[in-house]
């Protein structure tokens, strides 16, 4: 079960993302709008991470939270603000989610 905080807090960190980037093309209430739901997805992120730690290794949920957040957010990145999509970074993502499956699979 608390695997599964860590990958809905994972998902929560890419919403406060898509804020941060919805805030930058916003302006006046719109951009207040999205700063609040900046702040109540960063606050469910961590309170789910905060719950997950309590049985889970930090370091291993840490790192799988925070691939989960780098992955999700490259990829909406691409999907929803059109940004380019290379061969490199596309490798490297590749090797990032690689080390979290390999973290997952060591952690007790």
């Amino acid at each position: 079960m608390n695997w599964i905080y860590v990958f809905i807090g994972g998902l929560f960190e890419v919403a406060f993302t898509f804020c941060l980037g919805k805030m930058k093309e916003t302006s006046g209430t719109a951009s207040y709008w999205w700063f609040a739901l900046f702040i109540i997805s960063l606050f469910a992120s961590m309170a789910l991470l905060m719950k997950a730690t309590q049985t889970l290794p930090i370091g291993t949920a840490y790192a799988v939270w925070t691939g989960i957040g780098a992955v999700g957010t490259v990829a909406m990145g691409i999907f929803v603000f059109n940004e380019p999509a290379s061969f490199l970074r596309l490798l490297f993502i590749a090797t990032l989610i690689g080390s979290i499956i390999g973290l997952k699979i060591v952690s007790h």
